[in-house]
C-alpha cells in the first residue's frame, strides 16, 4: 500500500493531466450530444471513470513494458507491439466487466446488441489509443531523462576520479616522500635505486594510461597493484606486507586504481611494526576480496571517505552491482565484484 502511495505520489502531475483531459473531453461530448448547456454537463464522474479505466491501462502497458521490452534504446516495432497487445487485453477486459454488470442486472439484450457494441468498442478504442498513446509518451520521456541523469552521473563520478588520480600524480607530498627514499637509495644502493626508479616511473605510466579508461582488466590492475606495493616496501620494508591469491587467471573488468587505492587505505589507516606487521590479502575468484589485519594508528589522518564513495558510485554505474565493505574488531575488507559486461547507459 505504501509502495502504491508512493508511485502516485511520483506520477501525481501526469494523472493529473489525465483527469484535466478527460474531464474537458467529457465537457465536448456531452455539448455535442444534448446540444444546450446544463450544470449536469460540469459533473466530473465521467472524467473520474475515464481516470480509473486509464488507470488500468496504464497497468497493462507497464507490465507489459517490463517483460518484452529488453532493450535500454527506444524500439518503434516492440512499442506497436506492446502498444496493440495492450489495446487488445483492456479491451476484452471491459467487454468482459460489461457483460458480467449486465447479466448481473439483466440487461444483456439491451447492453449488447449490434449498435451499442460498435459504438462502445469505437469509443473504448478511441481512449485507450488516446490514453495509452499519453501514457507511452511519458514513460519514454521518463526513461530518457532517468538515463541522462544516469550519464550525468557517471560523468561526475568519473571526472571526480580523474581529479583525485591527477591529485595523486601531482601530490607534493607524495612526490617528496619517494624522492627522498630515491636520495637515500642513490646513497646506500645504487642498483636498488634503479629498481625503485623502475617501478615509479611504471607505476605512472600506468596511472597516465588508465585515466582515460573506464575499466582495465583485473590481470592489469593486480600487476599495477604489485608494483605499486613494491613502492611503498622500498619507504615501510616487511612491516607491511601483500599475499595476492588467484585461485586461476582471472577474467572481466574493474575500475582502474581500485587495488591501489584500497592498498593506500590500509597502509594509511593501519600502523605495520616488525612484531605485529599488516597483512593485505587479494584474493581473485568470483569476485575481489581485499582484506588487512587492523591496527589503527593513534593520530591517524582525517579522512572523507569520498574516495571510496566515489569508487561505489562508478561500480554501480558501470555494472549495477555493488561494492560489500565488512568490518570486525580484527579484520577490514572491501569485496569488488568483478564486471563481465558494462551498462550501456
Amino acid at each position: 500500500m505504501k509502495n502504491l502511495l508512493n508511485k502516485l505520489k511520483q506520477h501525481r502531475y501526469f494523472l493529473l493531466f489525465i483527469l484535466l483531459f478527460a474531464y474537458v473531453h467529457s465537457i465536448q461530448i456531452r455539448l455535442w450530444v444534448r446540444g444546450e448547456f446544463s450544470w449536469y454537463i460540469l459533473t466530473p464522474e465521467a472524467a473520474v471513470g475515464t481516470l480509473i479505466n486509464a488507470c488500468f491501462l496504464f497497468f497493462i502497458l507497464t507490465f507489459l513494458l517490463k517483460k518484452w521490452q529488453k532493450e535500454t534504446e527506444f524500439r518503434l516495432k516492440e512499442t506497436f507491439k506492446i502498444f496493440g497487445f495492450s489495446l487488445i487485453l483492456y479491451l476484452l477486459f471491459l467487454n468482459l466487466l460489461s457483460f458480467l454488470i449486465a447479466a448481473v442486472f439483466n440487461t444483456v439484450e439491451k447492453n449488447f446488441n449490434s449498435t451499442t457494441l460498435i459504438y462502445s468498442f469505437l469509443s473504448n478504442l478511441m481512449d485507450a489509443f488516446i490514453y495509452g498513446s499519453f501514457f507511452l509518451a511519458y514513460h519514454y520521456y521518463q526513461r530518457n531523462k532517468f538515463n541522462q541523469e544516469k550519464i550525468s552521473h557517471y560523468n561526475q563520478a568519473l571526472s571526480e576520479s580523474k581529479i583525485n588520480q591527477l591529485k595523486t600524480q601531482l601530490n607534493p607530498h607524495f612526490l617528496f616522500n619517494n624522492l627522498n627514499v630515491l636520495d637515500q637509495l642513490i646513497e646506500e644502493d645504487k642498483q636498488q635505486a634503479s629498481d625503485f626508479l623502475n617501478e615509479f616511473a611504471e607505476i605512472y605510466r600506468y596511472v597516465l594510461t588508465s585515466t582515460d579508461q573506464r575499466v582495465v582488466a583485473v590481470e592489469e590492475e593486480i600487476l599495477f597493484a604489485e608494483r605499486y606495493f613494491k613502492l611503498m616496501q622500498h619507504k615501510y620494508g616487511e612491516v607491511y606486507q601483500l599475499k595476492i591469491i588467484k585461485t586461476e587467471n582471472p577474467k572481466g573488468f574493474i575500475v582502474p586504481l581500485t587495488l591501489q587505492l584500497l592498498l593506500e587505505n590500509a597502509i594509511q589507516h593501519n600502523l605495520g611494526t616488525s612484531n605485529n606487521p599488516i597483512i593485505i590479502n587479494i584474493k581473485i575468484d568470483d569476485l575481489v576480496t581485499v582484506s588487512n589485519n587492523i591496527n589503527e594508528k593513534r593520530n591517524p589522518k582525517t579522512t572523507s571517505g569520498k574516495a571510496l564513495r566515489n569508487l561505489k558510485e562508478q561500480y554501480h554505474l558501470l555494472s549495477n552491482k555493488k561494492i560489500e565493505i565488512k568490518r570486525t574488531n580484527e579484520l577490514f575488507s572491501v569485496i569488488l565484484p568483478i564486471i563481465q559486461t558494462i551498462k550501456n547507459d
